[in-house]
């Protein structure tokens, strides 16, 4: 398949990336490379192989909930750089 420089722009600008001219010519060479494997990928013959999740034998890994002791809050708090009575202070980091 051929890419052009447009095509890269176009994927560029809705992605909101700012590319080079040279960032340009290497993505149009690893798009096309990543095409080529896919269409490799979609040669090869599948009729007769069972679809799978997992590769690994994994069975679910479930386990009961236990009830456990807690710290109490004056413990945890204890440790923080800066808190109040009840709880954590941190910088803000959202505008």
């Amino acid at each position: 398949m051929n890419i052009s420089k447009d095509d890269i722009k176009i994927i560029a600008e809705q992605s909101q990336l700012i590319l080079s001219e040279s960032e340009l010519e290497d993505a149009i060479e690893d798009l096309e490379d990543m095409l080529e494997g896919m269409s490799k990928l979609s040669k090869l013959d599948v009729d007769n192989v069972e679809p799978t999740i997992q590769v690994l034998p994994i069975m679910d890994m479930f386990r009961e909930d236990e009830i456990d002791s807690s710290l109490d809050r004056e413990t945890i708090l204890r440790n923080a750089p800066q808190a109040t009575d009840d709880s954590f202070i941190v910088p803000k980091v959202v505008e």
